[in-house]
């Protein structure tokens, strides 16, 4: 029941994973801490840091490591199978519909819509995480102002800006 479970989640995950990896993080948060309460929240928040400093998506890792933890490697690969089964026949659908409408105003409209859902979605997961006291500290205000002014304003690579926060988070604590 455990495999089934894990595929199913990261199914729905994977299905209404729309407009990139932070939109989504409520609904992972609601199936794997509040559903099925694989992780904790303060391990989901833990699992969010590790994640943002390694390669990937976000919702193959979180399925790993949460297929992983509970049940091992074949959880791992069944919650990833569930994560991405589900966008890539929906992409195969929307594809399909869209090259077939993409000239429709009302398809034109349909998407248009959608972008402002998806950031109001990412200032949600913000918020969330300033509430439930991430960021707090001075050295966490410090470097979420100084992450934010670097990448709006420079062309450091985002990648290097997370590394750079880990290392010094790592070294000065």
């Amino acid at each position: 029941m455990i495999y089934l479970n894990l595929f199913a989640a990261f199914f729905r995950i994977g299905l209404f994973a729309f407009g990139g990896a932070y939109s989504f993080l409520p609904l992972l948060e609601k199936e794997i801490v509040q559903k099925y309460q694989w992780l904790t929240k303060e391990e989901f928040l833990d699992v969010l840091g590790f994640v943002q400093v390694s390669p990937g998506a976000i919702s193959i890792k979180y399925a790993t490591y949460t297929g992983y933890k509970i049940a091992g490697l074949a959880g791992a690969l069944i919650a990833n199978a569930g994560n991405f089964l589900a966008p890539a026949l929906f992409v195969l659908f929307l594809t399909l519909l869209y090259m077939k409408h993409k000239n429709l105003n009302r398809v034109k409209n349909a998407f248009s819509l959608i972008q402002p859902v998806m950031l109001a979605m990412m200032f949600a997961v913000a918020f969330r995480m300033a509430r439930s006291g991430c960021c707090v500290k001075p050295v966490q205000i410090v470097s979420m102002a100084a992450a934010f002014f670097i990448f709006l304003f420079t062309k450091i690579h985002p990648a290097f800006i997370v590394l750079v926060s880990g290392f010094l988070g790592f070294f000065i604590g």
